[in-house]
């Protein structure tokens, strides 16, 4: 219990009454609803935000740095590098670098490689596409994003899944609303991809970010029968879909990371950190 006049438990330093008092009568109604409801550590207050949007912008300055320099002949470990260098000279630290064994500063995922790609001497060539995923650390901070690049001359029908694979993206972010279930983000991502004759990947999705690398809550890419955790303003995960070509299983390769498409199929991933706000969603990279 805390009383109106006392300070905020998310440590803003303001009064209880005129900072989170209100958004958590709105969720006691939700709680007694049978909702799941974030627990107030996934609520972040300004000073944490604002240090999730500093680390951001050198996530999307590695995006910047790298655009025009992802090109045929190039090696995926070649990447990393730019990635681990630029990332450093900015104060920051790649979030994956020894992350539970990983060794490389991105996931480089190539054509059938669903995610968690691991950069090495393997030569980009005419006609693939590849997804680049960053994680940046800077002073305990973390933000995620990952990006498209296609390499010479791709096909149509890989072009056409990296282009509907964004606006899959967009279509769960837009989909964000306060005091909605998490739910609503994968079945707006799953309804925009099936009618593109996509499939959606199910055995990953996003996750709650900021403080942490991952945490909660889960998202979701498809519908699913569960309510979900409740979304309110403050929380920051990612969105991230994985949307398959053909059919949406996967498998991990014996190295422990790379998933790859089960069929063979091309496989496409765009992905952004959003702060969930009063209006909807902020996308902070």
């Amino acid at each position: 219990m805390i009383s109106r006049n006392d300070p905020c438990w998310c440590g803003s330093g303001k009064k209880y009454k005129v900072c989170h008092r209100s958004m958590d009568e709105k969720l006691e109604v939700l709680y007694h609803e049978g909702y799941d409801i974030p627990d107030n550590s996934l609520i972040l207050n300004d000073e944490v935000i604002q240090g999730v949007m500093k680390s951001a912008e050198i996530t999307k300055g590695v995006f910047d740095y790298i655009e025009d320099k992802i090109v045929e002949g190039m090696t995926t470990l070649e990447i990393d590098k730019l990635i681990y260098d630029y990332t450093i000279s900015k104060g920051g630290i790649p979030a994956t670098l020894n992350y539970n064994g990983y060794t490389k500063s991105c996931c480089t995922s190539v054509n059938n490689v669903v995610c968690h790609g691991i950069p090495k001497n393997r030569k980009l060539l005419d006609g693939d596409i590849i997804n680049i995923d960053v994680t940046t650390n800077l002073n305990g901070y973390f933000s995620d994003s990952s990006r498209m690049y296609l390499i010479g001359d791709v096909s149509d029908a890989a072009r056409m899944l990296v282009e509907e694979t964004y606006e899959c993206m967009m279509a769960g972010i837009k989909a964000v609303q306060p005091y909605e279930s998490v739910d609503v983000i994968g079945e707006a991502i799953e309804a925009y991809a099936n009618d593109k004759g996509y499939s959606v990947v199910k055995d990953l999705g996003g996750h709650g970010i900021g403080r942490k690398f991952h945490e909660e809550p889960h998202i979701n890419h498809f519908k699913t029968e569960d309510m979900g955790m409740i979304m309110v303003p403050g929380m920051m995960f990612t969105i991230e879909p994985m949307i398959n070509e053909k059919g949406y299983k996967v498998k991990t390769l014996e190295d422990g990371w790379t998933v790859v498409t089960e069929d063979g199929g091309l496989s496409a991933q765009w992905e952004h950190t959003i702060l969930v706000t009063e209006d909807g969603a902020k996308i902070i990279t």
